[in-house]
């Protein structure tokens, strides 16, 4: 009985350290604005903002069907908290497999501006 929790665990342990761990990662659930996603992970759904960018109103329609095009639902992302306004996560949002976050990438585009100094 005791050989067989011990394995149990030992085989729980290893699966936990070789599982990758995007598995784990938050995933776009809606694009609801630009700037704005719905993202969940796990249990959990949540307003993400786009850190250090600011949309001007004639771009917002292309720079969200751009986001849409980038980010599309169920779309695994990996967010880097900058802080909170408003009960609204402030992060960077990376997707998966990309080098260049979603705000940095608008910035690219010439849809967005940066509004953070420069660190």
């Amino acid at each position: 009985m005791r050989d067989s929790i011990f394995i149990s665990l030992i085989l729980s342990l290893t699966l936990l350290l070789v599982l990758p761990h995007q598995a784990f990662a938050a995933e776009v659930l809606q694009v609801r604005s630009a700037t704005l996603l719905q993202v969940g992970d796990r249990n959990r759904n949540y307003s993400v903002q786009l850190a250090c960018v600011q949309v001007e109103p004639e771009d917002e329609q292309r720079a969200q069907d751009w986001i849409r095009h980038a980010v599309p639902r169920r779309r695994r992302v990996n967010l880097r908290p900058e802080g909170s306004a408003d009960g609204v996560l402030l992060a960077r949002v990376t997707p998966i497999g990309d080098d260049l976050d979603l705000g940095s990438a608008l910035v690219s585009e010439g849809l967005a501006q940066v509004t953070c100094p420069a660190a």
